[in-house]
């Protein structure tokens, strides 16, 4: 499973369309996360999508 996000403007002019690839973060927790170059009136940007699931960073076990 992915997400998909549809960029557009203020105007509905579609920018890009970005897959969203499931990712396990380095914090623990889940969820998704996507980088990607687009072009907005000649100029470029690099952009970030990132959802993180609330609650599922797995708890740390203490120490023995």
């Amino acid at each position: 499973m992915f997400l998909i996000a549809d960029l557009k403007l203020d105007n509905d002019t579609r920018v890009a369309i970005v897959n969203i690839l499931p990712k396990q973060f380095k914090t623990g927790s889940r969820g998704f996360y996507a980088t990607q170059k687009i072009e907005i009136d000649g100029k470029r940007y690099q952009i970030q999508i990132q959802a993180v699931e609330i609650g599922s960073k797995t708890a740390e076990k203490p120490a023995e």
